[in-house]
């Protein structure tokens, strides 16, 4: 048996972030992993998805050359490429990660743990042999999520995929049933469309990205509708019939009728569950509730020495999520001065699709709940010069501020490099910036943060550029 200060189940973004932090301070440190380091997030998740997005996005830019001066005839994608550069970008990464491990002295063990008392776990090889226990004064759970199913949606690999078959088709749909408009849904919504295919997304809730602003989410919808998306929200997928090559989907609409769609291909983004079976969690006094394990602030579980973090631990459901829960956890193991629990409203939350949609902190909505009384601030994306510079004319960006004192309550943005644009207002609202502050920063010109500057004008009825 080998001893260590620290071993972690699980190698995705939490788990191999956390082992880093945990070596800087100076411990001994085992990982754990099962499949590839980097986890879902760096192999079948965030990264290889925007190798497949930026694709569809020069795919795009290509065919309206015209626009820009430019000539290209018989404008085409050779999918086996697309897919062949999108594994690549994974496999570079995951490489890289290999390189931390290595740099930072961290023991790397490829098997599946299950957790034995006494802070030892077992190993199992992954050819299925039995490997030294290990023994750790601390067990931190990183062990992320799958793809959640229902009964009669279950996928199969060949017409109903999750999100990893549907990043790696072996031929392209002419039509594609997304069942779920979260961000998952709706980035390979974006990419399937862009390429030429015809894309019904269907969702249960009141509308779109339901995370999202309903504003937002709103012009979202409106912007995916003029793409050519076909959308239903209130609507349920109640079976799905498998055909030769194709499937047949009954949908129970908001009205109470039904309807019957057929698609080449259907791709279930129904949320996700914790990876929580076969851990010998329950047995060590660690409670799972709804597929996910229960921790408090510091990533601490109900038995001691045993902690979780990530996806595991529940929603969101985000790769930088998982990675602040790692350093936050191991910091108070080690005592660190000045530890601060996860603030879950600083969280920034992006979509990849086209528009790309971001946001952090409150809803106009819950802002509302919550009591606030509020200023609202919105700058379009077709009053911004460099928007217009770069023919991406729609979007816009919203904030919302508390009234009595001017904290920036959240931020929404829906265009062009959204997604960029957000850190912006994630480190103001860090910093618990005010109005005052924001409107005193200056803002390079010409560029689309312009448009954040505007925004926070435009909630006390100073915008100048519209």
């Amino acid at each position: 048996m080998t001893r260590f200060d620290v071993a972690v189940i699980g190698a995705g973004p939490g788990g191999y972030v956390a082992a880093i932090r945990a070596a800087q301070l100076g411990m001994k440190l085992a990982i754990v992993e099962r499949e590839h380091l980097g986890g879902i997030c760096l192999n079948w998740g965030c990264i290889p998805t925007k190798a497949l997005l930026r694709t569809a996005e020069l795919y795009t830019a290509m065919r309206r050359g015209a626009e820009f001066g430019l000539a290209a005839d018989n404008v085409r994608f050779d999918l086996a490429r697309v897919v062949e550069r999108s594994r690549k970008v994974a496999e570079r990464l995951a490489n890289g990660v290999a390189y931390l491990m290595r740099k930072n002295k961290v023991t790397v063990i490829d098997g599946t743990a299950r957790l034995t008392g006494g802070g030892r776990i077992a190993v199992t090889g992954n050819a299925g042999e039995a490997l030294p226990d290990i023994e750790a004064s601390h067990i931190i759970v990183a062990t992320g999520a799958r793809a959640r199913t229902l009964p009669g949606l279950e996928p199969d690999g060949s017409l109903i995929w999750t999100y990893q078959k549907a990043m790696i088709p072996a031929s392209f749909p002419k039509s594609l049933l997304i069942v779920g408009s979260g961000a998952i849904g709706i980035e390979f919504a974006s990419f399937y469309r862009s390429l030429g295919a015809d894309v019904t997304v269907v969702e249960m809730l009141p509308r779109i990205l339901p995370a999202e602003d309903a504003e937002i989410s709103e012009l979202a919808r409106k912007s995916f509708a003029r793409q050519g998306i076909a959308i239903h929200t209130e609507t349920r997928v109640e079976r799905l019939i498998k055909g030769a090559d194709a499937v047949t989907a009954t949908l129970r609409l908001r009205d109470g009728s039904a309807e019957e769609i057929t698609a080449d291909r259907v791709i279930l983004a129904i949320g996700i569950t914790g990876n929580v079976e076969g851990l010998g969690l329950e047995p060590q006094g660690v409670r799972v509730d709804k597929g996910h394990i229960v921790v408090d602030e510091w990533g601490r579980t109900g038995a001691a020495g045993i902690y979780a973090i990530g996806d595991v631990v529940g929603p969101p459901w985000l790769a930088h999520k998982a990675s602040h829960e790692g350093i936050i956890c191991v910091e108070k193991i080690a005592g660190v001065d000045g530890v601060h629990p996860l603030d879950r409203t600083a969280i920034p939350g992006c979509t990849y699709s086209s528009p790309q949609v971001a946001s952090v902190g409150l809803t106009e909505e819950a802002a509302r709940e919550a009591g606030h009384e509020l200023k609202i601030g919105r700058f379009p994306y077709s009053a911004n010069g460099k928007a217009i510079a770069l023919g991406e004319t729609e979007g816009l960006v919203k904030t919302v501020f508390d009234a009595e004192s001017g904290a920036l309550l959240g931020a929404h943005l829906i265009g062009a490099e959204a997604t960029e644009q957000i850190q912006g207002f994630v480190i103001a609202k860090t910093l618990e910036t005010t109005e005052a502050e924001l409107i005193a920063a200056i803002f390079p010109h010409p560029t689309l943060s312009e448009m954040m500057g505007e925004s926070v004008l435009d909630a006390y009825g100073r915008a100048l550029h519209i």
